[in-house]
């Protein structure tokens, strides 16, 4: 059955109606699609367009969760933002669309009918996917010059040289780095993931992974910013939840920017590391990050937040940065030129030299903050003295 179409506008209507399928019934008003629906028990999809108001999709939706759950409401939107998309979800709309995406609207019913049909035949949507094996670790800053890249691929490096099984994915789509910080030169990046579209599977995914000295699985950032126009939401939602099947832990970089594809990461996030610095803008990009986050529904308990280059005697302090942000810090990681010089070499500093003052903070964060974080066993027989001595530092309680 075609999905009912909620838009007033006949031009609008009639270009939706390309991407939802033709011969789908359009109703101006929400109690003409009441009325529509009344007798239309099985429809399964009903999208509202742009010229109707939000609280339209909110409403049809709670009323769904209760009268009939197989179905999904789809909103449309000229212009997406992070207050509407967690507003909408919170309501239980399945998806928010941009108007100008007809691809991304056809997809969404779509799957709309899928999950329909998935239900009827007595799925329990929580076991729709094989469990979730490892935790999502993102890492975000609003300001970029924060250190965000040198944090993520030490934390993910640093979890596979313990023996976790990692994979890092850079999703800063448009000027990525997180490959050349690891002297990576990848023949696959994420747009690749799009390429696969509906074939995209465990295998598949794996196979276009670089792969690190340490262990470390890379995803890598497309090699052209033109390249980041093709990376939907969707695909990031499903190649995390594939990863999540496959490693311990996905490391997530980040753009300074809550775009959509940072949005999909986070809907899966089990933690979040909030890099900031001590300058007043990066502060008040946080604390205006730390907002738009409550705003969007984001669990507060998941935030870390992590004060890089924290000794610097620049007029503000740690103390400084909790009083604005009213929250902790969990980690506080030093300044050092040597930071820098690791990343021109193209190294992991937390690997190469474990017993800098910078290696030992970020230990000391995975430690106590990453959960499930255990250092890989060391036979006792045949123990190499050099790797012994750059054992890291013992995990503390996980605080998670």
């Amino acid at each position: 059955m075609s999905p009912l179409l909620i838009e007033s506008d006949p031009a609008t209507a009639a270009e939706l109606g390309s991407a939802v399928g033709q011969g789908s019934p359009v109703c101006v008003t929400v109690d003409a699609a009441r009325a529509v629906l009344a007798d239309s028990p099985d429809q399964d999809v009903v999208v509202v367009g742009p010229t109707a108001e939000a609280s339209v999709a909110m409403r049809l939706a709670e009323e769904f969760r209760v009268t009939h759950p197989f179905r999904s409401v789809i909103l449309v939107r000229r212009r997406l933002d992070a207050a509407l998309l967690g507003e909408a979800m919170r309501h239980g709309v399945r998806e928010v669309v941009d108007g100008r995406d007809l691809a991304g609207i056809h997809d969404a019913v779509s799957r709309g009918r899928r999950l329909a049909e998935r239900l009827r035949a007595g799925d329990d949507p929580d076991t729709m996917h094989r469990p979730r094996r490892g935790s999502v670790v993102t890492v975000f800053s609003a300001k970029g010059g924060c250190g965000k890249t040198t944090l993520s691929t030490n934390l993910a490096a640093l979890l596979a040289h313990e023996g976790r099984s990692v994979c890092l994915v850079d999703l800063d789509l448009s000027f990525g780095d997180a490959s050349i910080a690891l002297q990576l030169v990848p023949e696959h990046s994420i747009t690749d993931v799009v390429a696969m579209g509906a074939d995209l599977d465990r295998e598949g995914l794996l196979g276009l992974l670089a792969t690190h000295s340490s262990g470390l699985r890379v995803l890598a950032a497309p090699s052209s910013p033109a390249g980041a126009e093709t990376v939907k939401p969707e695909v990031v939602s499903r190649l995390l939840g594939l990863l999540t099947e496959e490693f311990d832990f996905v490391v997530v970089d980040t753009p300074p920017a809550f775009d959509d594809s940072t949005l999909a990461a986070l809907d899966g996030t089990d933690k979040l590391i909030a890099l900031t610095t001590l300058d007043v803008p990066a502060i008040k990009n946080l604390k205006l990050s730390i907002e738009t986050l409550q705003l969007i529904g984001f669990p507060h308990e998941r935030i870390r937040v992590v004060l890089n280059r924290a000794d610097a005697r620049v007029g503000l302090t740690a103390r400084d940065v909790e009083s604005a942000i009213k929250l902790p810090i969990a980690a506080r990681v030093p300044s050092s030129q040597d930071v820098p010089a690791a990343t021109n070499r193209g190294h992991a500093l937390a690997l190469e030299n474990p017993k800098h003052p910078v290696s030992r903070a970020l230990a000391d964060l995975v430690a106590a903050e990453l959960p499930g974080y255990r250092p890989a066993a060391v036979p006792a027989a045949g123990r190499d003295p050099a790797r012994r001595s750059r054992r890291l530092l013992r995990p503390r309680k996980d605080l998670s």
